[in-house]
């Protein structure tokens, strides 16, 4: 093998072997990572669902106690019975069950015989039948209460048996009251859920599963005394116990494992975690598929190995490049050399001539033959003196013609008969080198042959007059040059090549990148289509609520909706900050007014925190985009609340001698350590401190972190655990002549009602079914009419000469191929009126908010809050009726 192919094959090989190991290596870093984040949200969804299971029988566990103290119970199992007591005892625990809502109510007395039950009209009845063996009977005639789960003797039912003992005037137990929940309907509800949930009790068996083929099985196998317990107590009835085969393949810090079940047979590894119920010696486990896991594992060792496919050939390209740049200093090198030495050659020739014809009158003229150029020199006459045989070589003459004395120009002829003296009157050709030959000029050139020979003629006079002329073959020469020339040639393309191959790639990455910012704001925007719907469903369901308890879950179900509006837009913003559209206008604000409406706008959230917001006055103006800097202070005030549980926050400024200040929030909440306090200003990194849980996206401060950037404003950070945290924005300085006057704040409508509305008309022109029902029903409640809701087509085809609305509310995209305001300009046309319009839409854009308000048209971005609809419409009508009136 060459060292070239070698050189080839070692590079391959570091190729594929980096990007094997760099795929390797960002492939179990992302398993691990993911895996350790799905098991922490596996380990919250368990606790939740024995939070649920907990709750379900805790609804119960009441009765039995207050069932125990009832005299008539207690009067009924310290006498035999009548058949008529024993119906009006079946008729009470019927009664009770009925309320209760359980499975089934059973009286047994001390025997462990049922007197009564509240199943007592059905085949199936309990009463009558002898249950001392349960467990549950045996607990709470030995120590006042029991509990136990197992398949009903008499009904077949699975349900978990609560036990009380009814005690006589003296304490002496007379018998007890069991129910018996039925938990059937958990296991429904455990079905919605894509994993797979059990429980198991403490001999390991499944009696609860989400999936049939789960339950009754052995999570291990039993021992003897394990089976003679459950025969005895004839827990599971005739129920095979089958066990449930899987193997461990690995264990997580957080007790989590990951197994591959053979039998139910699982596709895949799978995330098993178990959790213990309190308070009963059950088990909650859960089987989460690793699918998501593994996607982000083979999504991460895609990124690394393009990441070392492009570090690879970032370095062969400058290496590259340093071959190419030490190749052509070293070819500049060798041909200066070549030229040297040929030069030196020349001279060192031309002197030999020079001597050489000096000494040819003393017969000397064989000193000539050494030399490697052809040497002819010639007298005043211009006739031949002295030659060298290298000279006849080169230009064949024949014996007979090189004679001492001859005329130069018998040569010439023979050379031009031969066709060496190029094309043109040979005379002419002749006569033009005599003369040049006659002048005594020295001269340098060369001559290409023929046969490829390529001659460098060189010319000097002699002192006493004549000339020598000297031949030299440098057709290796040029040759080399040539190649050299060539291959300088070639390196420049491959440079030009790989420049134009990194141009392209680097196009590509910044198109691919333009893609996903389109993506993400597309994607936010059909997002926010069916959540604009669903804010406008709970604002329209509000009003038809009467209770708190209901009017509490609506505002949750407005809250989240409100949460994931900020998170798609915290998305669009960061999508609109990295593609460049983020609009940024730069003048002078004064801060005075900023903070106090800041102070204003979250003085109330955190004094429902118990908490102290202060806003320390200032006349400070600062050179800034007003809003972007609002919304960097919003963040750090939002989160400072959300992180304190005590003490105050203060916002002030610092100037800082270089004209600029620092606008800072300090806090006592818990502070953050040294370690995280770069990372939290990374997306989707959040603390764990927050009260009542009230979690963000983990958005906030990476926005931040780019809004600092793009208006050129650096954010610091001060913390220390236990004390608290500062956290700053250093702004330049304006110039308070500049800053322009606040405009005074509209008159605020003083009507209670919807007065404006009352009897107006309004079109909702929406591409979306959902949103278009939820605004109709949302106006129509406002006593606004609305003869249309729907979309464009439908728009233009119930359009009707002078029967505008007074109001239209549109949408920007309409599909089809429909744009909202081109849409409007054609219903103007048709209708031959020009109604007033709110532009409703999910594009957060500035340019599009700009155009409208040029047109004096209303503008909200979706999802749309319903008192902002009501009074941005009211405020509009109540403007055209001003311009009616005048």
């Amino acid at each position: 093998m060459t060292t070239f192919l070698r050189r080839k094959f070692l590079i391959l090989l570091i190729l594929l072997g980096g990007m094997a190991g760099s795929m390797f290596a960002a492939g179990q870093w992302a398993w691990w990572h993911s895996l350790r984040e799905e098991s922490d949200s596996v380990q919250r969804q368990l606790a939740l669902y024995g939070q649920t299971l907990s709750q379900r029988i805790d609804r119960y566990r009441t009765l039995p106690e207050v069932l125990a103290l009832d005299a008539q119970l207690q009067d009924a199992l310290s006498h035999p019975l009548s058949p008529a007591e024993v119906e009006r005892l079946n008729r009470k625990l019927e009664q009770a069950n009925g309320a209760s809502q359980s499975s089934t109510l059973t009286l047994l007395n001390r025997d462990g015989l049922a007197v009564a039950a509240s199943n007592w009209r059905t085949a199936t009845s309990n009463v009558g039948v002898d249950y001392s063996f349960r467990p549950y009977v045996q607990q709470a005639l030995a120590q006042g209460r029991g509990s136990f789960y197992g398949i009903g003797v008499t009904t077949g039912e699975p349900g978990y048996f609560l036990s009380q003992a009814i005690r006589g005037d003296g304490g002496r137990i007379l018998g007890l009251v069991a129910i018996k929940i039925a938990l059937q309907e958990l296991e429904r509800e455990w079905l919605q859920a894509p994993d797979i949930v059990l429980a198991s009790d403490a001999h390991g068996v499944v009696f609860l599963a989400s999936q049939d083929a789960w339950r009754y099985r052995l999570l291990e196998p039993l021992d003897d005394e394990g089976c003679r317990e459950l025969a005895a107590t004839r827990q599971y009835a005739d129920q095979p116990l089958r066990p449930l085969e899987y193997r461990v393949a690995d264990r997580m810090d957080n007790g989590g494992r990951l197994v591959s079940v053979l039998a139910p047979a699982l596709p895949g590894r799978m995330l098993w975690q178990s959790q213990p119920l309190p308070g009963t010696p059950w088990q909650l486990h859960l089987v989460h598929a690793t699918q998501g896991s593994v996607a982000d594992s083979r999504w991460a060792a895609a990124a690394g190995a393009g990441g070392w496919l492009a570090l690879f050939l970032l370095a062969l390209f400058v290496r590259q490049r340093q071959r190419l740049s030490a190749l052509r200093q070293r070819s500049r090198q060798e041909l200066e050399a070549v030229l040297r030495q040929h030069a030196q050659e020349l001279r060192t020739a031309q002197d030999g001539i020079v001597q050489a014809a000096k000494q040819a009158d003393t017969g000397l003229s064989r000193s000539l033959e050494h030399l490697p150029q052809g040497v002819v020199i010639i007298d005043a006459d211009l006739n031949l003196v002295a030659w060298n045989s290298r000279y006849v070589q080169l230009f064949r003459y024949p014996a007979d013609l090189m004679r001492v004395g001859r005329p130069i120009e018998a040569l010439l002829r023979h050379n031009a008969r031969r066709g060496l003296l190029g094309p043109g009157p040979v005379d002419e050709a002749i006569e033009r080198r005599l003369a040049h030959l006659r002048s005594g000029t020295p001269h340098l050139h060369e001559s290409a042959k023929d046969d490829g020979t390529v001659l460098e003629i060189r010319g000097n006079p002699l002192p006493e007059g004549g000339f020598v002329t000297s031949y030299a073959d440098i057709t290796s020469y040029k040759n080399a040059a040539r190649e050299l020339r060539s291959l300088a040639d070639a390196l420049e393309r491959r440079v030009a090549d790989r420049t134009r191959d990194l141009d392209a790639a680097r196009r590509e990455a910044e198109q691919a990148n333009r893609y996903k910012t389109r993506f993400v704001a597309a994607a936010v925007h059909d997002l926010l289509q069916p959540l604009n719907a669903a804010r406008m469903f709970t604002s329209l369901l509000r009003g038809h609520l009467r209770g708190d308890a209901e009017r509490h879950a609506v505002d949750s179900i407005d809250g989240a909706l409100a949460a994931q509006d900020a998170i798609l837009g915290s998305l669009l913003d960061i999508a609109r900050m990295e593609s460049g559209q983020m609009e940024v206008r730069i003048r002078d604000v004064a801060l005075g007014p900023l903070l106090q409406v800041l102070g204003h706008n979250f003085g109330v959230l955190a004094e429902s925190r118990g908490l102290a917001l202060r806003c320390v006055p200032t006349r400070c103006v600062v050179r800034t985009d007003e809003n972007l800097l609002r919304r960097i202070l919003q963040n750090f005030v939002s989160n400072a609340i959300r992180y304190s549980r005590r003490g105050r926050i203060v916002v002030g400024c610092r100037r800082d001698g270089s004209g600029h200040v620092r606008i800072e929030v300090h806090d006592q909440g818990p502070g953050i350590p040294e370690a995280l306090q770069r990372e939290i200003f990374e997306e989707f990194r959040r603390l764990d401190e927050s009260q009542d849980g009230d979690r963000g996206a983990g958005l906030g401060l990476a926005i931040v972190e780019r809004l600092g950037r793009l208006l050129e404003h650096p954010i610091g950070l001060r913390s220390q655990l236990g004390r608290g945290s500062v956290f700053s924005v250093r702004v330049p300085l304006g110039d308070p002549a500049a800053v322009q006057p606040a405009s005074p704040p509209a008159a605020a409508s003083e009507q209670a009602d919807d007065a404006p509305l009352r009897g107006g008309s309004a079109w909702v022109i929406e591409d979306d079914g959902p949103t278009c029902a939820a605004t109709q029903a949302l106006l129509q409640r406002w006593g606004c009419q609305v003869p249309l809701a729907g979309g464009a087509p439908e728009a233009l085809a119930a359009a009707q000469p002078e029967q505008a609305p007074l109001l239209v509310l549109l949408d920007v995209h309409l599909g089809g191929g429909h744009h909202g305001p081109d849409v409007y300009a054609e219903l103007c046309r048709r209708w031959g009126q020009v109604p007033a319009v709110i532009l409703v839409t999910a594009e957060h854009d500035a340019t599009l908010r700009r155009q409208a308000a040029e047109r004096g048209w209303g503008f909200l971005a979706k999802p749309v809050r319903a008192p902002a609809l009501r009074a941005l419409m009211s405020q509009t009508l109540l403007r055209l009726q001003t311009e009616q009136k005048r």
